[in-house]
């Protein structure tokens, strides 16, 4: 294993700077991000002077209003500059989940339709597939693609199931159980040789890793606010290209939905991507999700945080990989931000309590996989990562019954 380079003095700089702007990590070592990421200071506080409008001016008021409106495009544009499309091609929406209900349910089903999927997708993304698959009678068929590392496996299994009944492909851009990033613009490429559409799951991509939705082959591609955009929870966008706008209808409407519309016959749904936009928004939530993105993009800067962000994962990567033990879930050459693990003799959930309790890691566990989940974040810092590392180590070199009693610490203490 090469050791890693030093972080650059300008680096150590900046990163102190934006830590500073991110109160959460003081509350232990932040890496579960992909859950839901740490809010910047500068979001909270547009949003508190949101919040305080509403409270001493009201709701009422036809300004205000017309305000808000104004902060739905932001929002909206905001989402456009990190998946590479163009603003039409986006809708608000309230989360990963609403997005891929919106793209799935959105489409014309007829009983003995396919929907091919992994046996990795989130229930996010394969909950929309169950509804329809009760509804409409549509088949869903859950290939087994290993861990999504091997790209060959992964296209055999797409290329074996695809046929002429397939309307829809649905998958993970990265996988939220092992962090593999799977090979979507193939996927795309074969679906859409059978005139199958393409619904991504964008959850553990957008704002981890550069995202280009046309580059990709997405006809839809749903991601969150809360995740790695650092964004307020409640919020997240769809991206649904002109060519996907054409076969995937509005499945829910309201006022936000229409171009025009009056209750005597007459409406017309946006052409852009806004006619899926069925409901309204928590004001102070939207302004903070255009804010979160907007800290990141301008004060933080994309191109340094992807950069970041993969220089960090390869780090916790490659000290795991070399911890006798340890069995690394995440595979080496196609991984976005996230790494899961397992140690041996342990149970993940006891794992996770021991990094929480030795040095207040604050980690998740994957079920689906029983692994331990650690979200690499482009603020993460070395000396976090090290110390996680180094408990993860003592804890393979032991088992439940023989690791050493814990020394009781307070938080300060331990900082």
């Amino acid at each position: 294993m090469i050791p890693p380079e030093p972080p650059s003095a300008e680096d150590v700089t900046r990163l102190a700077e934006f830590r500073a702007a991110l109160p959460a990590l003081g509350a232990g070592i932040y890496l579960n991000t992909g859950t839901s990421g740490p809010l910047p200071a500068e979001t909270a506080a547009a949003m508190r002077q949101v919040d305080d409008y509403l409270l001493t001016v009201g709701r009422g008021n036809v300004d205000g209003f017309a305000e808000f409106q104004q902060r739905l495009d932001e929002a909206r544009a905001a989402a456009a500059a990190v998946l590479t499309v163009d603003v039409d091609d986006i809708a608000l929406t309230h989360a990963t989940t609403d997005g891929m209900n919106l793209a799935v349910n959105g489409i014309d089903w007829q009983p003995g339709d396919r929907a091919l999927t992994t046996r990795h997708e989130h229930p996010g993304g394969v909950g929309p597939l169950y509804v329809q698959r009760q509804r409409r009678g549509i088949d869903v068929n859950f290939l087994d693609i290993g861990d999504g590392a091997d790209h060959a496996r992964v296209l055999e299994a797409f290329e074996s199931a695809i046929d002429e009944r397939t309307r829809a492909v649905v998958i993970s851009h990265v996988l939220w159980s092992t962090g593999a990033v799977m090979p979507v613009r193939a996927i795309a490429d074969l679906a859409h040789a059978h005139g199958a559409l393409v619904i991504v799951d964008g959850a553990q991509s957008a704002g981890a890793i550069a995202v280009d939705v046309h580059g990709l082959g997405a006809d839809a591609y749903a991601i969150p606010g809360q995740k790695w955009l650092l964004g307020p929870e409640g919020t997240g966008a769809l991206a649904v290209t002109a060519a996907g706008r054409e076969r995937i209808g509005p499945s829910q409407a309201g006022w936000f939905a229409f171009e025009r519309i009056d209750s005597a016959g007459d409406a017309a749904f946006w052409s852009t991507a806004r006619r899926y936009e069925g409901t309204s928004y928590n004001r102070a939530s939207i302004t903070g999700f255009a804010r979160s993105i907007g800290w990141l993009s301008m004060y933080v800067g994309l191109p340094w945080m992807y950069e970041r962000a993969a220089t960090m994962t390869r780090r916790a990567w490659d000290r795991l990989t070399a911890i006798e033990g340890v069995e690394v879930l995440t595979p080496e050459l196609h991984r976005a931000t996230l790494v899961s693990f397992r140690i041996r003799g342990w149970s993940a959930q006891a794992v996770k309590d021991e990094l929480g309790a030795r040095v207040f890691a604050i980690v998740r566990v994957v079920p689906q996989v029983d692994a331990v989940r650690l979200s690499i974040g482009w603020f993460t810092s070395e000396e976090e990562l090290d110390r996680v590392v180094d408990t993860i180590t003592m804890l393979a070199a032991h088992t439940p019954e023989t690791v050493p009693a814990r020394r009781t610490l307070t938080l300060l203490e331990d900082r």
